[in-house]
């Protein structure tokens, strides 16, 4: 969803056209007032504002499907599509149709419906309807090809007999999404519209339609161009499924994605910037889109790749700015409480150059920073690090580290790593490897941290002799 509207925003915003929003909300049983807010929220944190919809207004609203169904537009166009003969009553039920595609399979022929009530008698439709049958309202589609030139892909034709009649309105009166897109698309003057391909077979349909439309006097006789946009192919060149993983936008924030790499990212699915280039703002990708460099053939999903843009997004940001992004997966973690004290600040101020060019997600920066911000009672030392250095030769480095520290003048990096290399690579022939591991481990509690000495400046002095102490 999120790539479909990024290429439709970006589409807009380089023609100058208006970007729609539309919300498609008339399934009861799925689409909730939560599901309608949190799907707002979701482009709005993605920066995808629109020129017309929901919140914003527009001249052809409302925008909300389920507003305009409660309206009865729906139902009324639906009736004067079925008064001018481009609908139909079906009376088929389930199991009758059902038995005719098997049949249809059979012989093979089409297996699609076969026009069996296209055609009904007054008499047969009075017995049904005495019969208390229930009905479905069908579109009849013009015996004739079907050829639009796609935006992405080119001329496309559907022969006559792969697009059968089709529902509009199910049995109990809910209009289907064949209804209510086009009548929609008729009604807010839409012109282009970008979608994924798996609706490229739902366009004959709607072609046929919107003429319709047009004759029964609810368009103006605008009919949209289509571009139908590829798969996005997961794990074992699967089409990416919403239950995966990478499909979710609140799993991608929750790990500390920025919304200017998705967004870069995503725009690499399915289209190119050209000479090779893949790190660029939404706005530049605005600048550039065109849809002659959208491909037609499936993208792959790439975690670490999308990861990677992550990284080098996090690191092109203002240090203020990165710091800002960072302190609420901070406070989430528990290592940092709110209100943030001016002394934790001046804590990130320093310790957050030295793990940026380390950081893929902002969700790390808790495991990188937190031993820097946790009080003495919620400092630890992780177990299997501990476990793995702080043997009975570690401890005796650790203790030799707390010695030399201790006549150290001027707590600075370069003092620091000045005095242990003094005791532990020329006082005791240690490699640094060897000599600093231990002493990494204690002051941070973990065997992969930001550069060491470094690290010991922005904790302190007294701070950092007392957890060496407490190893030593």
């Amino acid at each position: 969803m999120v790539r479909t509207a990024l290429f439709n925003w970006a589409f807009a915003r380089h023609t100058g056209g208006t970007f729609l929003f539309r919300i498609e909300d008339t399934d009861s049983a799925r689409d909730s007032e939560e599901s309608y807010e949190a799907l707002l929220e979701a482009l709005s944190w993605l920066g995808l504002t629109w020129d017309e919809g929901p919140v914003v207004g527009g001249p052809y609203g409302p925008y909300r499907q389920s507003e305009r169904m409660r309206e009865g537009t729906y139902a009324d166009v639906a009736a004067r599509l079925e008064e001018a003969g481009f609908a139909y009553r079906c009376y088929c039920s389930a199991e009758e149709l059902e038995a005719r595609r098997e049949q249809a399979r059979a012989e093979h022929r089409a297996p699609g419906y076969d026009g069996h009530c296209r055609d009904l008698t007054g008499e047969q439709i009075a017995a049904f309807r005495a019969d208390g049958r229930p009905s479905v309202l069908r579109f009849r589609m013009p015996d004739h090809d079907w050829t639009w030139d796609d935006l992405v892909r080119g001329p496309i034709t559907f022969a006559a007999d792969q697009v059968p009649d089709y529902v509009l309105v199910r049995a109990n009166g809910e209009p289907l999404y064949t209804l209510v897109n086009p009548v929609d698309d008729a009604m807010m003057r839409v012109t282009h519209v970008l979608r994924g391909e798996d609706l490229l077979s739902s366009t004959p349909r709607q072609l046929a339609l919107y003429e319709a439309l047009s004759a029964v006097g609810v368009s103006d006789g605008t009919i949209p161009r289509f571009g139908h946009l590829p798969y996005v192919m997961g794990e074992g060149n699967k089409k990416l499924s919403k239950r995966d993983p990478e499909s979710s936008l609140q799993w991608y924030r929750d790990e500390g994605y920025l919304p200017e790499a998705l967004l870069n990212y995503l725009s690499l699915l399915g289209w190119s910037m050209g000479e090779d280039r893949e790190f660029f703002s939404k706005e530049e990708l605005a600048a550039a889109f065109s849809l002659d460099r959208v491909s037609p053939n499936p993208a792959r999903f790439d975690l670490k790749k999308c990861t990677a843009i992550n990284g080098d997004w996090i690191r092109a940001l203002d240090p203020d700015d990165l710091i800002e992004r960072i302190i609420p997966y901070l406070i989430r973690a528990g290592v940092l409480h709110e209100p943030v004290s001016q002394q934790a600040r001046q804590v990130l101020e320093a310790a957050v150059p030295l793990v940026r060019e380390r950081m893929e997600t902002l969700g790390q920066a808790a495991g990188m920073l937190g031993f820097l911000l946790v009080g003495p009672g919620d400092f630890a030392v992780d177990p299997a690090d501990a476990q793995a250095v702080l043997d009975d030769s570690g401890r005796a480095v650790v203790a030799a580290s707390l010695t030399a520290l201790e006549s150290v003048g001027e707590w600075t990096a370069s003092e620091i790593e000045a005095a242990l290399r003094a005791a532990l690579i020329d006082g005791m022939a240690l490699k640094p490897k060897v000599a600093f591991g231990p002493v990494r481990v204690a002051i941070t509690g973990r065997r992969v941290s930001p550069p060491l000495f470094e690290s010991m400046e922005v904790l302190g002095r007294d701070t950092s002799l007392a957890r060496l102490s407490a190893i030593g």
